[in-house]
């Protein structure tokens, strides 16, 4: 930048020449310079003042805008959490084969107190005291008053409860967010579900942990992050499932009897439709364990998986399928019933006399003791104990809940011919309600084995074949007919076909021996019994039909109607509409082509 001189030698020159003063051309270009600095200044002030404004501008919308989505949002306080207390919370929803919820959770708080910020620990306790009666007041003012800086007070608690907390007025309680679980059905389907707890714990979150049932069985999936709150769907069905609690509870209620179980399964997939077992609990509210006596008399056990009883007569059907398929008997053969039936110093012995000899087809109609242990004899031991273990009998089920393994069947120590004759009637061998329904299952589907399941399956698994359809037809018509002219004729249900077979065991001492007034009544159905769709088996527990001149305890009496209330009512829900039934010879020759 050129600069220009305030005094120019050729302007004094000139100015001096005529006589005018040359400080004044110095104090022109003085001015001059002064007024280029002075444009320079402004325009610099200018441009910074410009920014500054566009910087003001900036922030003010950037504010506005924050302002307005903080306006638009839910309220909520902020939170503070460490990283020693990244808890992982979050578990997923199970639902119903329809997609109905069955356990989710539920944002709710906990109470801990820290007594240092407390301003009256005394009172502040007996507050608590008033709004949580469970509370032992006097530990918790010796934990407020004592040396403690923290105190867990309740690990969860209802909005109602949190503001009626707020209400003391105490700085030194303090709220901490929980994710509980929730069952919206409460009771339904208890024993399936089983329960959660809390596992690891924080001031600002818990881990969720399942305790029983489907819930730990499936902890780790439920729990999962990678399944991003897929829910786990079970084959179960939420309006089957109340409907058949509510008629087996007051089948229960009305036959005296101490507990129930029930099972409705596909026959032909091995899905569970429902499963109950009674008395039963709340899992919102699961009871402890007992620490004494007879766990099978705590609402926790499950008396259709863990509760392993003698079956009785129900198991006759397997010996007659047996001897048809080994082509030892057909449905005509005729069979020595003549009684008492002797091996060593054992009498068997039928509940009525039915003459000196009844067909194979009469022998299960009539449910002869005798009959079925002649039969068992012609088939054998070793065959007897293959035929079981092909239908599930000699292990424990192999069905999704943790409980299961401790269902396992009682057997023989040794597998004699006397304990062939036995088991073939439904003595000898103890197994659980599901082992039962799993078997009648696979027997009568058409002959294939199945695997019991509580989770919903987009196809049919099916196993090896355990008999022909041909015998699985003959068994089918064997069992209709104990319900159309024998020992289950309460259990007919007009429009539905139903077959099934009665079983009354007397139940076991619990140190040997068999009470005489004591039975488990047990009946196993499928239904329609010309296609079958459904197995049903329905358990009492020490039943009593008290309505006649003398005590009922037969299952003909007692689980037979609550079976044929329960398929009348459930039938319906499961979309199988009244039919007419074909005739027997029709359904046999279909079975066989």
């Amino acid at each position: 930048m050129t600069r220009t001189p305030l005094r120019p030698l050729a302007r004094i020159l000139s100015a001096r020449a005529s006589g005018q003063n040359p400080d004044c051309i110095e104090r022109e270009n003085l001015r001059k310079r002064h007024e280029v600095q002075r444009d320079k200044l402004r325009g610099r002030a200018e441009g910074r003042l410009f920014v500054l404004g566009v910087c003001f501008f900036c922030a003010f919308v950037v504010i506005g805008v924050r302002m307005g989505h903080l306006a638009s949002s839910d309220p909520a306080e902020p939170r503070s959490i460490g990283r020693a207390e990244l808890i992982s919370a979050t578990r997923a929803d199970i639902t119903d084969r329809r997609g109905r919820v069955l356990a989710t959770n539920l944002s709710t708080h906990s109470l801990y107190a820290q007594p240092p910020m407390m301003v009256d620990r005394k009172r502040a306790a007996r507050e608590l005291g008033k709004i949580f009666p469970d509370i032992d007041v006097k530990r918790l003012e010796r934990q407020f008053t004592g040396d403690r800086k923290f105190v867990w007070v309740k690990k969860k608690i209802s909005p109602e409860q949190m503001q009626a907390v707020h209400d003391i007025g105490e700085p030194g309680l303090m709220f901490g967010p929980r994710e509980m679980r929730l069952y919206p059905n409460g009771k339904l389907a208890a024993h399936i579900l089983g329960g959660a707890s809390f596992g690891r714990e924080g001031v600002h979150s818990a881990e969720v942990i399942g305790t029983a049932g489907i819930e730990k069985a499936f902890d780790e999936a439920l729990r999962d992050p990678a399944r991003a709150g897929e829910p786990l769907q079970l084959s179960i069905d939420l309006t089957v499932q109340a409907a058949a609690e509510d008629v087996l509870y007051g089948g229960m209620k009305l036959m005296n009897a101490k507990g129930a179980a029930a099972v409705l399964m596909e026959a032909r997939t091995g899905e569970i439709i429902a499963m109950v077992s009674l008395p039963d609990f709340d899992p919102n509210d699961r009871p402890r364990p007992l620490t004494t006596g007879d766990q099978a008399d705590s609402p926790l056990f499950n008396r259709a998986v863990q509760g392993v009883y003698e079956l009785g007569s129900t198991f006759k059907i397997f010996a007659a399928a047996q001897a048809l398929e080994l082509g030892l008997v057909n449905p005509e053969t005729t069979i020595n019933t003549k009684g008492p039936l002797a091996w060593g110093k054992h009498r068997i012995r039928d509940f009525h006399n039915y003459g000196n000899a009844l067909s194979v087809t009469e022998i299960i109609v009539k449910s002869s003791n005798i009959g079925t242990a002649r039969l068992a004899m012609q088939i054998g031991e070793k065959r007897q104990r293959g035929f079981l273990d092909s239908l599930g009998f000699l292990e424990p089920v192999p069905v999704e809940l943790v409980e299961a393994p401790t269902g396992r069947p009682l057997l023989p120590r040794n597998w004699s011919e006397i304990s062939t004759m036995t088991i073939s009637y439904g003595h000898g061998l103890s197994a659980s309600p599901l082992h039962l329904a799993t078997a009648y299952a696979s027997l009568l589907n058409g002959g294939t084995r199945i695997y019991p399941t509580l989770l919903k399956r987009e196809q049919p698994q099916p196993g090896p074949r355990v008999v022909s359809a041909r015998t699985s037809a003959q068994a089918r018509t064997m069992l209709r007919k104990v319900v159309a002219e024998g020992t289950a004729s309460f259990g007919e249900v007009e429009g539905y076909a139903v077959g099934g077979k009665t079983g009354t065991a007397d139940k076991p001492k619990p140190r040997g021996g068999y009470y005489d007034d004591k039975v488990i009544a047990t009946f196993a159905s499928v239904f329609p019994a010309h296609d079958p769709k459904y197995v049903l088996v329905v358990s009492l527990d020490e039943p009593v039909e008290l309505s006649g001149p003398k005590p009922r305890r037969t299952a003909g009496w007692t689980a037979v109607p609550v079976a044929a209330e329960m398929i009348r009512r459930t039938a319906p829900l499961l979309g199988l509409r009244p039919s007419v039934e074909p005739t027997v010879e029709a359904a046999i020759i279909k079975a066989s082509n």
